[in-house]
């Protein structure tokens, strides 16, 4: 599915599959009711709503979950012929499809996420680094939705970033629509923080965004992450220097310093990104491949020499 919201089901909230049709004469079988395909985007969660039970997680294109089963086809009067009744009248009715309410929930599959307080530039850096094209104003909290934008790699291949809007002081606890946002950091594989450089305190900002993460638990603090002072260009060069140095000392952190506008130290940072990206998918491999090596150890039997 080429979707990146579920904002189409605000509009429609009931489907149906077509009915099977009934059998005919000269023992014809009913035609079996269609299949009714609903599409969602990739990173849709799909709850039982009444059993508060997770039921699948479709990430993959094309990939499909059953969530309400047809019923089973009725028996026709052929059925219960035998050799004492040759013209039954009787039949047998077929069973109900399901019927069941589910409640879905995406979260996005960008493998780099770009976080920091409204208005720090994050949907200007995007559109900078890639061709979408999300709503840049100078007031917080244009974005309402996550920006998604595909960012070449040198080799040709993409990688897919994410703009994370709605972080504020209270966002673990669902101020500033924390909780619609905060779930989208959750599959990302790194955090490119960014901090406005012409911001009263920076410094406190960065503060801020991270006892978020902390508080919002989910293992969110602890991905490898980026951080950034970006609007570089409205500030003097020694302005920069003293903030970076700052922000260094605080965090234990190197400090890109950059412009989104200006593209100013873009470069940098993207090197940054592709190498820390690569030491993170190598950890990844690494550590499902020794959960695989495991998992057959635990399930092979132990070969025992003869006394």
């Amino acid at each position: 599915s080429n979707l990146q919201t579920l904002l189409d089901f605000r509009f429609k909230h009931r489907f149906k599959a077509p009915d099977g049709e009934k059998g005919g004469s000269k023992n014809k079988t009913g035609a079996t009711g269609e299949d009714l395909l609903v599409e969602v985007p990739c990173g849709t969660l799909v709850y039982d709503l009444d059993k508060g039970q997770l039921m699948g997680d479709l990430t993959e294109p094309g990939q499909q979950l059953v969530i309400a089963p047809g019923g089973k086809g009725g028996l026709g009067n052929r059925h219960f012929l035998s050799n004492r009744n040759r013209a039954p009248e009787r039949s047998q009715p077929g069973a109900p499809g399901a019927i069941r309410r589910v409640k879905l929930e995406l979260k996005l599959l960008a493998e780099v996420g770009i976080i920091g307080l409204p208005n720090a530039g994050k949907s200007t850096l995007i559109s900078s680094l890639s061709s979408a094209k999300p709503k840049v104003a100078d007031y917080p909290f244009t974005t309402l939705i996550p920006n998604l934008g595909v960012v070449r790699k040198p080799t040709g291949d993409g990688t897919l970033f994410a703009d994370i809007p709605g972080l504020i002081e209270g966002a673990h606890a669902g101020l500033g629509l924390g909780h619609d946002f905060l779930r989208h950091i959750e599959r990302t594989k790194l955090l490119l923080h960014l901090v406005d450089g012409t911001a009263a305190d920076p410094t406190a900002d960065y503060h801020t965004i991270q006892q978020e993460l902390i508080a919002y638990g989910q293992g969110l603090a602890s991905k490898p992450q980026l951080l950034a002072i970006n609007k570089v260009d409205a500030l003097l060069d020694e302005e920069v220097d003293e903030l970076a140095s700052e922000l260094s000392l605080a965090t234990g952190m190197k400090v890109f310093k950059i412009s989104a506008v200006s593209h100013e130290g873009t470069e940098e940072l993207l090197q940054a990104i592709w190498k820390l990206l690569d030491e993170t998918n190598r950890a990844i491999a690494a550590e499902a491949a020794r959960t695989a090596q495991a998992l057959i150890e635990f399930n092979t039997p132990a070969l025992r020499s003869s006394p």
